[in-house]
């Protein structure tokens, strides 16, 4: 039985990777496969019986490839090579078989799976190649299984990454969308902001001129009512927005007593001074680049359609169809503040339409008026109304102001005709105790006192 176990030893020191296992109960038999297989690149095992057979093949998992002779005692070839199939179904299944066991080896390719068989006695060549050919076929469905698996492998590796990503993109899509929604949350209070402080700069430039409190906040809301009825485009009407709040703040170069003075009863001196606020007022906003262009609106708000105005003598569509616009709205609500009741709209609007081609532009007076109107119906004094003197604490939501209301030093709060909301009554009670005056909130209410005109 030692001489046996010396039949197993490896016969070739080139072999790479794998093994091929000869069966036979023949000594000269394997000693001859052995000695014909010597220079494969593969190694070479020996067995003497199916069962030793079968405890090569499960204590290595290199085998690619039995041979076994039919006729064994014990296990036949056939049989052997039926449960390396079941055992080990990669490897590459070769049976010997004399002329006589033909049947023999029809049936092992059926049972076993058998991948060739070879008469005995074998041709050197034929056995060689037959060899060489199963064991690079198990090579190769080797090779293609653990490729597969790697692809497996990759493909798994592949999702998991493609999760990880997806994770990724969707956790940057959100802070993403999180730090564009802040910036646009920034952007509104900026703009907002924005917007406030020149609203009330507007009102500190009134404060110099009581008579004319609110004016530059009824010009703009007109001008807005306007831009929306022309269509203008979003930039435009704001500009048109800021330029009418704005466009008498080169009057703060001014000295105060021109102020109460009307520009018809100014004498030379004084007229000169007054043609320089528009200028003035350009200069003083160019400097602050998104109020350009509402400082060249405020420039030629003083010029005329004919051409005779100030300070460029610009004439027509050379004036900025802006400026054109506050032009005529500054003239509506100066002049309307000369009248008491509804009746000064249409007196206005007749001198309006006396100066179209001259001093304003004809295109623009309709819809000045349709706008103009609607903005006074509820701002100018009514017959059936009556006027009472409210405590902030005192005024509801529908009330509607009879006065511009103002805090103790004189800021502009809201206008008159303003149909108080929730909003606007917790602004003047807050404004009641941080600067408070001494007068009360000035609302309309209907004679029978029934509710707050709407």
């Amino acid at each position: 039985m030692s001489d046996q176990k010396v039949e197993r030893q490896v016969v070739s020191s080139v072999a790479t990777g794998g093994c091929v296992l000869f069966v036979d109960d023949e000594t000269n038999i394997l000693k001859a496969l052995r000695r014909l297989f010597d220079e494969e690149a593969f190694e070479v095992l020996t067995a003497f019986s199916g069962e030793e057979a079968l405890e090569i093949i499960a204590g290595r998992d290199d085998c690619a490839v039995v041979v076994s002779d039919q006729r064994m005692p014990g296990m036949s070839g056939v049989e052997l090579l039926s449960r390396v199939r079941q055992k080990a179904p990669l490897v590459v299944r070769i049976l010997l078989t004399g002329y006589a066991d033909i049947e023999a080896a029809m049936d092992s390719i059926n049972r076993g799976g058998v991948y060739r068989y070879i008469t005995k006695p074998w041709q050197d060549e034929e056995l060689l190649q037959t060899v060489r050919t199963a064991f690079q076929h198990h090579q190769l469905v080797k090779e293609n299984l653990r490729l597969n698996e790697l692809v497996k492998k990759q493909n798994a590796e592949l999702q998991r990454w493609n999760a990880e990503l997806e994770n990724m993109v969707q956790e940057q899509t959100e802070e993403l969308q999180r730090s564009y929604d802040e910036l646009k949350a920034f952007n509104r209070r900026l703009r907002a902001n924005f917007k406030n402080v020149i609203t009330a700069l507007a009102g500190l430039m009134e404060l110099r001129n009581k008579r004319m409190r609110s004016h530059a906040q009824n010009v703009a809301e007109i001008a807005a009512r306007v831009g929306r009825a022309l269509k203008l485009p979003t930039e435009e009407r704001e500009n048109l927005v800021v330029a009418a709040l704005l466009h008498d703040i080169g009057k703060l170069g001014m000295p105060d007593v021109m102020l109460l003075v009307d520009p018809s009863q100014m004498d030379e001196a004084e007229m000169e001074e007054y043609h320089k606020h528009p200028v003035r007022g350009q200069a003083a906003l160019d400097r602050i680049e998104d109020l350009r262009e509402a400082a060249r609106i405020i420039r030629h708000h003083h010029e005329n359609y004919d051409g005779h105005g100030f300070p460029d003598g610009l004439r027509q569509r050379d004036i900025p169809q802006s400026s054109r616009i506050i032009a005529l709205i500054d003239f509506v609500d100066r002049e309307i503040r000369r009248y008491q009741g509804s009746s000064g709209v249409s007196i206005t609007f007749k001198k309006v339409r006396e100066a179209a081609g001259v001093r304003f532009d004809p295109r623009l007076i309709a819809p000045v008026e349709k706008e103009a109107r609607e903005f006074y119906r509820h701002r100018l004094p009514r017959t059936e109304l009556v006027e009472m003197e409210l405590q902030p604490k005192d005024l509801a939501p529908g009330m509607t102001l009879s006065r511009d209301v103002f805090s103790g030093t004189g800021i502009l709060l809201l206008s008159k005709g303003t149909v108080l909301t929730e909003a606007n009554v917790e602004i003047l009670r807050r404004y009641a105790r941080l600067d408070p005056t001494k007068r009360g909130v000035f609302v309309s209410i209907r004679e029978e006192g029934e509710g707050a005109e709407d």
